[in-house]
């Protein structure tokens, strides 16, 4: 059953040439991803609560779909949306009041319902025709080329982040503090950027177009090497292998030879980073046998995690709790924090506040139920748009209209038609985060971009919904 609610009369056209992101919000919706670029300073990372340029433009994408929900240009949701967007916030606010200091949690509570909820429903709603999504997407590969240009400059002149005692480590615009934000936003810019590209093949589509989009995608691979960040790398190999298989086998093929020999030539040839870029990958195979001190560290953040929730089976510790419980339940071996350091702040350390681990940080501070939760969000959409990106028209799926699918709880004019490209790069960057969650967790700078990404991939997985215009 669906409930269909009255139409409001469009805005007026004075107000939308003014303001024109009012009648497309995916404006918006880019504008978060380029501000993500914007340098925060030294930021004090014990504080509850960090308010960035890209956190504000969020803000005012949720409140745009606010005023658009108000004036009823409302949104068809599918109702397997609304059910998991639903789960989530029942499970952070459960989590909330039965908490071990509820007031602490409370913030947590507001930033787990902007980040999994508010804002992916926003984006959603300004994925309203292919120009919007490509718009999006179009933003992740200018804001990885930014960062791109600047990690490499930082990697060529020694005056990045330090690693192994020399400043060579590529960071952005983001700072020591938070090492791996610039290898986050490359990571979407490279997938989004080969993914688009793959949208191009075949009839109709435009060759200059691709072979620009195949050039960034080739450009982003050393920064992202320099970035030294063996989660990037683990989780951009797994997702642009789930994206070029997904596409076309023999492609994926293709493309492992062409990017070892890629790396081989500008690593062994050139000497661009191999050094250090060659010793990293070795530790990645030594993580369980030899593991380093991040390592040890990181799994006994996991372990204390464990712990907490043995404590806390159902409902978990709360929101936030995990800082609080962490030394009660960590072994006498765990670091004080992790080293950082730049030319701009010297060296300081980190407090490791987190387990860097999506699922257990999720499953000590909301227990089951919140496990539950989230897993069904990301399989759900995982699922889904492994589905759709495989060959077809760009068109809604036929199980999307079938009614048995679900009906949408608010109905709206027919969708428009997610492009293969789009529907490529919203199952990549999903496999990405979902990847990236086993060794990290929300938090930092880039934290909205996986909003975006979510909205993206909600849109992917079903395509037949659309807002109105």
């Amino acid at each position: 059953m669906a409930l269909t609610l009255p139409h409001h009369r469009a805005l007026p056209a004075g107000l939308t040439a003014r303001h024109p992101w009012l009648h497309r919000p995916s404006l918006l919706a880019a504008a978060t991803v380029l501000l993500v670029c914007v340098p925060t300073g030294e930021k004090d990372v014990t504080a509850a609560v960090h308010v960035t340029a890209a956190d504000l433009a969020s803000l005012a994408l949720v409140a745009v779909t606010g005023l658009a929900l108000l004036r009823g240009r409302l949104p068809a949701l599918h109702r397997t949306v609304c059910v998991l967007f639903g789960a989530v916030v029942v499970a952070a606010g459960v989590a909330t009041v039965h908490s071990i200091d509820p007031a602490a949690s409370v913030t947590g509570f507001v930033r787990l319902v902007q980040v999994f909820v508010l804002v992916p429903a926003a984006v959603l709603c300004s994925l309203r025709d292919r120009l919007d999504q490509q718009l999006v997407l179009g933003s992740l590969v200018v804001a990885a080329l930014v960062q791109g240009v600047v990690g490499a400059k930082q990697f060529l002149t020694g005056t990045g982040a330090s690693y192994t005692g020399q400043p060579i480590r590529a960071i952005g615009t983001f700072g020591a503090l938070d090492v791996m934000a610039m290898s986050t936003v490359v990571s979407f810019g490279l997938i989004a950027a080969l993914a688009l590209a793959l949208g191009e093949r075949g009839p109709g589509g435009r060759r200059g177009l691709r072979l620009s989009l195949y050039a960034s995608a080739a450009f982003l691979l050393f920064p992202l090497a320099v970035s030294f960040s063996r989660g990037s790398w683990i989780a951009t190999a797994a997702a642009v292998a789930v994206l070029l298989l997904r596409a076309d086998a023999r492609l994926a093929l293709r493309g492992a030879v062409l990017a070892l020999a890629l790396g081989v030539v500008a690593i062994g040839g050139l000497g661009l980073g191999g050094a250090g870029v060659t010793d990293r990958l070795t530790s990645i195979g030594s993580v369980s046998s030899a593991p380093d001190q991040s390592v040890t560290d990181r799994y006994d953040l996991w372990g204390t995690a464990v712990r907490i929730w043995q404590d806390h089976p159902t409902t978990g510790a709360g929101p936030k709790a995990f800082q609080q419980l962490r030394d009660s339940h960590a072994p006498l071996r765990l670091s004080s924090g992790s080293d950082a350091a730049d030319s701009q702040m010297g060296f300081t350390r980190e407090p490791l506040l987190s387990p860097h681990n999506m699922y257990f940080l999720v499953l000590s501070e909301q227990g089951l139920i919140g496990a539950l939760a989230y897993l069904a969000l990301f399989l759900t959409l995982l699922a889904n748009c492994l589905r759709n990106a495989g060959p077809g028209a760009d068109t809604p799926s036929a199980s999307a209209a079938r009614p048995a699918a679900g009906a949408p709880l608010l109905r709206a004019e027919p969708a428009a038609g997610v492009p293969r490209g789009v529907r490529l790069a919203a199952l990549g960057l999903l496999a990405w985060v979902v990847v990236d969650f086993l060794y990290a967790d929300i938090g930092g700078t880039t934290t909205v971009l996986t909003s975006v990404i979510l909205g993206l991939a909600i849109r992917a997985a079903f395509p037949g919904e659309a807002a109105q215009r």
